[in-house]
């Protein structure tokens, strides 16, 4: 019967002494092991890490084949590219959003682009605005890290003006619902006004700019309700249709990951509109929100690598940890496995408490 040391005596001990630089041959029974340098021995107990890697890599590659099916999301400029992925492959990719969500976001980003460009120029101290409290003063000094005594904003700003005054010609051909149009005519007036004033006067500052967009968030809120109005129309037409084509048997085992940028991870749109729509039972855990730098060259493969890990460490989760759930959770989760245990050991670091004073 072979049993574990037996098992150990002939081939792993083999693998494990070449490892090491150890002679090949097997020692002598009775014979005591050379020694051999902590470095070596080091690199030995860590290659178990560096096999596990690579074994489980070659398992997230494998089960990242089998996977479906998945909705995968880019939170993109035109309200969302989708894909529709099973078994591994892409079966539909397209823009469900009709193209009204883009001109209302961008009629509605007037603001945003004056301030892109004359940011920088702000005084770096805040001034006594209404919401002076919201500002972070060390934030304000990095934004405005050119200051006022540069005026080398106006010309880029005339050019950004050239750019809203042509879209103002062009709103009424550009076929939008009238209040819309009416909204965006209105923040184009605002914004060109401010740039008017600015130019001439050749300084600007944050009370002013405040005034001029202030005044226009009325209407920017009227392009916020076309933009959801557009994106929600679009999103559900396509989910339904999606919905009928996988079955509710699949549909209900369905996950989606979505891949977005910081500034829309709490609350992402697309995310708002379709957990709604997927098995209510699973849609906490298979509704995923990625949080990106920048939107991938490869949104399914990307998708699927990550998908693969969540879902492989769902299983592992229960395997390796059968009798901790709490670990289990975490390693299913979001937690690192060590967080807890940091936290404990917090408590008592003199460093930790007296950051915390």
């Amino acid at each position: 019967m072979t049993t574990r040391r037996t098992f150990l005596g002939t081939g792993a001990a083999l693998g494990a002494t070449a490892f090491v630089g150890a002679p090949t041959a097997r020692a002598s029974v009775g014979t005591a092991s050379a020694p051999v340098p902590e470095r070596d021995a080091r690199a030995a107990v860590n290659q178990i890490d560096t096999d596990m890697q690579r074994h489980y890599d070659l398992l997230r590659a494998s089960v990242a084949r089998h996977l479906g099916p998945v909705i995968v999301v880019n939170n993109d400029a035109k309200g969302g590219e989708y894909f529709l992925v099973d078994r591994g492959s892409t079966v539909e990719r397209l823009h469900p959003v009709g193209q009204v969500f883009e001109l209302a976001k961008s009629v509605a980003h007037t603001p945003l682009g004056i301030y892109s460009v004359v940011a920088s120029y702000l005084s770096p101290k805040v001034p006594p605005v209404g919401n002076a409290d919201r500002i972070d003063p060390h934030d304000l000094e990095q934004v405005a890290h050119i200051g006022p005594s540069s005026t080398a904003w106006i010309d880029p700003l005339r050019k950004f003006a050239a750019t809203l005054e042509t879209a103002r010609q062009n709103l009424p051909g550009a076929n939008m619902p009238r209040a819309l149009e009416d909204a965006g005519r209105s923040i184009l007036d605002g914004g060109l006004d401010f740039i008017t004033d600015a130019v001439a006067s050749r300084s600007f500052d944050m009370q002013g700019f405040q005034d001029f967009s202030s005044a226009v968030y009325g209407h920017i809120q009227t392009t916020m309700y076309w933009a959801s109005k557009a994106q929600i129309e679009g999103v559900h037409a396509l989910l339904k249709r999606w919905r009928a084509q996988l079955g509710e048997q699949a549909w209900s085992e369905l996950y989606v990951l979505i891949f977005e940028l910081w500034t829309t991870a709490a609350l992402n749109q697309n995310a708002v509109i379709i957990k709604p729509c997927m098995d209510q039972k699973r849609a906490d855990s298979h509704l995923i929100n990625q949080m990106i730098a920048q939107f991938p060259s490869d949104p399914v493969g990307t998708a699927l690598d990550n998908l693969a890990r969540i879902v492989q460490d769902n299983i592992a989760a229960e395997m390796v940890f059968s009798t901790a759930p709490d670990v289990a959770t975490a390693l299913a989760g979001e937690e690192d496995l060590l967080a807890q245990e940091i936290l404990k050991q917090l408590k008592d670091c003199p460093f930790h408490t007296a950051a915390k004073k």
